[in-house]
């Protein structure tokens, strides 16, 4: 919300500098994001009045003008805009300005004519982005007076960051009543008197959705000047609040909203046939906005209609065939109050995100719809002028807000601020908020004002008497409490532990939505019943994730697009898993890698990385646990993965994960190539461990001796690792597969597997005959399971 301090001042004006109010606002609870200045620097920058215009006798386009600035002697100055005219005024670059962009004016010659300054447009003021000519000041505006002065340029626009539960403060009136209250200053609200109809001309109004709209008001206004501009004291004022001037009409309606918080939207009269009503949308009922944007509308749309037809989308955006325009005599002023809850979610379904429905999806004060009419129809007869009818308003008082009053009780205030305050200053605050207060045995009864929303229990209360006494002044009291030192089991592994892994090798941390696109979750784990959002931000984010996997891919996919060549991405959060009417959340730890297996090198050959690969940065994760003999990687096949390029990852036989090569259907619909290879870990399962215990490292040799085992081709070699575990029994430290071949003289259907077996222990050197032992046992046990041989 951006406003103008001179705005601002002239409701409520605290003896204090910019800096100071800039401070008060923040204390009071409205942070102030940044205060800057409402122009550049403009010295020597003045009002200028043209008497006369005579063509350039160089030049087809350009004038040469006479301009009075207010030093005795009109000045010469070249000027080629279509709309400088005798006897207007303009700002006037003296000779020696700077303008902001740079621009020093000196004395020139153009086209063999000398020239004594510049005249502006409001571009090379650097008070707009475009203009169409120059910038016309007021006939009012003094000869020779600084544009500073002229225009008010004096001036700062604060920028609040407000929170929603503030939408009071979307507005100067609101600004002001807590910034009057903040110092205990008057509250200079200007006095809106009811302008008298001068013609009896009105439209019936009719509240078709009573729950969702109950106030509606509106007024006809005819005979409006259609060559009326806006002045430029609003136009100034709209442009620091950060809205761009557009059409008399539309200028005062903006205007009003800032000013007083309540959205309005004007119709061209002469469009409109007979009776307007707030109801709601048909099924794929049509609307062209004023963007000319054509969407169809769903039933839960609430929409301002005319002779059956829908002219605006209520409390978002008006329609186009409606919509006034520079030809616009007869118009129509409407204000309405519509729910939060009918308008939220709407704008940001149809790409919509406007001043007024940012309002009324917060709250606009329920009892301000005549009001907004009342000083829209004042400023417009000033400045279009025309015969205002009578203000109608329909209004269902049963379907309004309760503005129920609060109790504040005096113990539990002092409680809760660590001060206590007396009587009367509590009092006087609520009271200088607009409340109604009544004394009770315990406190006070305080019945909040329509605008505040946000005030509805005790503690509400509590807020606004700590921020208007000023937290600064609360003092710091030192609490006393237990504390409780959090617990630490050994036999489960911190999470940042094995991320710590990942990062040791090479993986960078992500951090993803846990909303995703429900198509694409759907293409890459097949059907399953959604979590869907209520409220989703687009319907791209609109259900919550099964699988880590799908952001992962959407941040691999958005980085190769970007020249990233070789990616490692993991990422611990929450899954989501709907079974029945129960949403079960588990822990997870999901990674993902692309692109070449190593980072470029003169001396390196890379091929891209495989399952294989990531095998060994999970058996990393699994080594933390001192279990690895736990974990096994079994074939199996998975929605999103390739076949025969996929396996689960169980623990004990119980499934906790799983890894793969990403399936080319899914590849393509990421545009990856070549695949990623993935894996995602169930967190809780997987990082169980061992109490960390301690043994002598042995004094003796190891001993080494390899096998070449011929085994069927399928057979996965970790089911041999297992099988000679069981045999070799306590004499085996390690055991490594150091060589896997098929081919000439290996038998087809057969594979050769060789086992580097590494046997040791602590207390003396192993014989010859202890190790020749085991080496049977173990060639008894594969050739008795597996119908293995040994390859000699």
């Amino acid at each position: 919300m951006k406003l103008s301090e001179q705005w601002l001042r002239e409701w409520a004006n605290p003896d204090v500098d910019t800096a100071g109010l800039a401070e008060q606002l923040t204390m009071a609870g409205l942070e102030v994001d940044s205060v800057t200045a409402a122009a550049p620097s403009l010295d020597n920058v003045v009002v200028g009045k043209v008497t006369a215009v005579t063509p350039h006798p160089n030049a087809d386009k350009l004038n040469l003008c006479k301009v009075d600035v207010g030093s005795g002697e009109d000045l010469v100055i070249v000027c080629g805009a279509a709309n400088v005219k005798t006897g207007n005024f303009y700002p006037v670059a003296m000779i020696g300005a700077r303008l902001p962009g740079g621009l020093k004016i000196k004395r020139s010659k153009i086209r063999g004519t000398e020239s004594f300054g510049m005249l502006c447009s409001s571009v090379e003021l650097g008070l707009a982005d475009s203009a169409n000519g120059l910038m016309e000041l007021d006939d009012s505006a003094v000869v020779g007076a600084s544009i500073v002065s002229a225009l008010g340029l004096d001036d700062h626009i604060i920028d609040l960051d407000l929170t929603p539960n503030r939408a009071d403060c979307f507005s100067v009136v609101g600004v002001g009543r807590d910034i009057a209250a903040y110092n205990d200053i008057p509250f200079d609200e200007p006095d809106i008197a009811p302008t008298p109809a001068d013609c009896d001309d009105s439209l019936p109004i009719k509240l078709a959705a009573e729950d969702a709209c109950p106030v509606f008001a509106g007024r006809i206004i005819r005979n409006i000047n259609p060559a009326a501009t806006t002045p430029l004291w609003m136009t100034e004022r709209l442009r620091r609040a950060g809205v761009r001037a557009l059409h008399p009409v539309v200028d005062v309606t903006n205007y009003v909203m800032l000013e007083l918080g309540q959205p309005m939207h004007g119709y061209d009269l002469d469009r409109l046939d007979g009776e307007v009503s707030a109801r709601w949308a048909k099924k794929n009922e049509p609307l062209k906005f004023l963007d000319e944007q054509i969407v169809e509308l769903t039933d839960d749309c609430l929409v301002i209609a005319n002779a059956g037809k829908v002219i605006g989308l209520a409390g978002i955006m008006g329609g186009y065939e409606t919509a006034v325009t520079s030809g616009t005599q007869n118009i129509f002023l409407e204000s309405a109050w519509f729910t939060p809850a009918s308008i939220a979610g709407k704008a940001r379904r149809f790409g919509l995100h406007t001043e007024a429905s940012m309002r009324f999806e917060r709250g606009v004060d329920f009892n301000g719809q005549l009001r907004a009419i009342e000083r829209a129809t004042e400023l417009l007869l000033q400045i279009v002028g025309g015969h205002a009818g009578p203000a109608k308003e329909q209004r269902n008082s049963t379907d309004l807000p309760a503005r129920n009053p609060v109790e504040l009780r005096r113990e539990r205030l002092a409680k809760i601020l660590g001060v206590q305050l007396a009587d009367a200053e509590i009092e006087g605050m609520l009271k200088r908020l607009g409340m109604q207060v009544e004394r009770t045995d315990h406190g006070w009864r305080a019945t909040p004002i329509s605008a505040r929303f946000d005030i509805t229990i005790e503690v509400d209360l509590v807020e606004e008497i700590a921020r208007l006494h000023g937290y600064d002044t609360i003092p710091e009291i030192p609490q006393k409490a237990a504390t409780h030192l959090a617990t630490f089991a050994e036999t489960q592994i911190p999470v940042q532990r094995a991320c710590e892994v990942l990062i040791d090798r090479g993986y960078h941390e992500a951090i993803t939505y846990s909303f995703v696109d429900p198509e694409r979750q759907k293409a890459l784990l097949g059907e399953a019943q959604e979590l869907e959002l209520s409220n989703p931000l687009s319907t791209e984010l609109s259900v919550m994730r099964r699988s880590l996997w799908v952001g992962l891919l959407d941040a691999v996919a958005a980085n190769s697009k970007r020249q990233q060549q070789r990616l490692r991405l993991f990422e611990s959060g929450i899954r989501f898993v709907s079974e029945g009417n129960e949403i079960k959340e588990e822990n997870s730890l999901s990674g993902i890698a692309w692109g070449h297996l190593l980072p470029e090198d003169w001396a390196v050959q890379s091929a891209a990385t495989t399952i294989f690969d990531i095998k060994s940065d999970i058996a990393a994760i699994f080594a933390l646990t001192g279990r690895s003999s736990e974990f096994s990687f079994v074939g199996a096949e998975h929605s999103a993965l390739c076949p025969g390029r996929s396996a689960r990852i169980e623990r004990n036989g119980v499934a906790i994960g799983w890894i793969g090569e990403l399936h080319p259907r899914v590849a393509r619909l990421w545009d990856l190539q070549p695949a990623p290879v993935m894996f995602e870990l169930s967190l809780d399962a997987t990082l169980c461990a061992n109490i960390p215990s301690y043994q002598a490292i042995s004094r003796f040799p190891s001993v080494r001796r390899d096998l070449a085992v011929l085994v069927p081709e399928n057979l996965p070699a970790a089911e041999l690792v297992d099988a000679v575990r069981t045999a070799a029994g306590k004499l085996l430290r390690d055991i490594t597969v150091f060589d896997i071949f098929t081919g000439k003289g290996i038998e087809t259907g057969l594979k050769s597997v060789a086992l580097g077996l590494i046997l040791q222990v602590t207390s003396r050197t192993l014989t010859d005959l202890e190790i020749d032992e085991v080496v049977d046992t173990i060639k008894v046990q594969l050739s008795s399971k597996f119908n293995a041989s040994i390859r000699e």
